[in-house]
């Protein structure tokens, strides 16, 4: 009994851990330069890979000069680069990525998306658009673009990256190497379901102490990985469990 309440105690404090550390899922970047800026978070860009929904936009996006100026631009700042290093040791990375090896439901997505014309046609009217191929042409001469040129004879550009060791972002990156929440947090995606896409979420449902534990999902019967009287359970012979009930108790016959 105290081996099996201190497994729901370990997984339920690490998977709250991992739950408290995800933000709350952005809204779909709706301009170029805000796309470019999601590339560099890992928790975010492998979205547009689970959606083919977002997919359309990011490819919208992805096919304007704008973009490529805007991560041009981002990408001689070094504070940008200290986000990256954030956002790949964020716990919430994990939960972002394994979902598309580990979700059918992704591969689903992607296999009713390849059937369905509407999701061709936005994808290829996207290289037919007038307007942005004269955009394409005009890209030389335009501003962004001469912005990110003009960055580069920047002295301040140059200051940003001498004084980059003590910029906060590189700071909170090297103090979170040191942090044991973090290491704790990266178990806790680990054990946390949800990290691995709704199959996996419905079949590896673990009660919370407090709550009555759940006895069915939408995928069938919920089996509780993290109580070992669930494995013991594996092994019982259907029809042949044996009652723990004892015996009414018999009046002796009077003499």
């Amino acid at each position: 009994m105290k081996f099996k309440t201190l497994v729901f105690a370990t997984a339920v404090a690490f998977s709250g851990m991992a739950v408290a550390a995800d933000p709350a899922p952005p809204a779909v970047p709706q301009t170029p330069e805000a796309w470019a800026q999601s590339m560099w978070d890992f928790t975010r860009n492998p979205n547009p890979l689970k959606d083919p929904k977002q997919f359309v936009p990011f490819a919208t996006a992805a096919t304007e000069p704008g973009f490529y100026a805007a991560l041009g631009t981002q990408m001689m700042d070094p504070s940008m680069w200290a986000y990256m290093a954030n956002s790949m040791m964020n716990p919430a990375a994990y939960s972002a990525w394994m979902p598309l090896m580990t979700d059918p439901n992704v591969y689903m997505k992607w296999l009713t998306a390849s059937m369905d014309p509407n999701f061709y046609t936005a994808l290829l009217t996207q290289f037919s658009d007038p307007g942005k191929l004269m955009r394409w042409m005009m890209a030389p001469v335009d501003p962004r673009t001469m912005a990110l040129l003009m960055q580069t004879i920047n002295p301040a550009m140059y200051l940003k990256w001498m004084m980059a060791p003590l910029d906060p972002q590189w700071l909170r990156a090297g103090v979170n190497t040191m942090n044991p929440a973090l290491y704790l947090g990266w178990l806790g995606a680990g054990l946390n379901p949800t990290s691995y896409g709704d199959l996996w979420k419905g079949f590896l449902t673990y009660p919370v102490p407090g709550t009555p534990a759940p006895t069915t999902s939408p995928y069938g019967t919920t089996f509780n990985i993290f109580d070992p009287n669930a494995w013991t359970q594996m092994f019982t012979v259907p029809g042949m469990t044996p009652t723990l009930t004892p015996p009414p108790a018999t009046t002796p016959p009077a003499k």
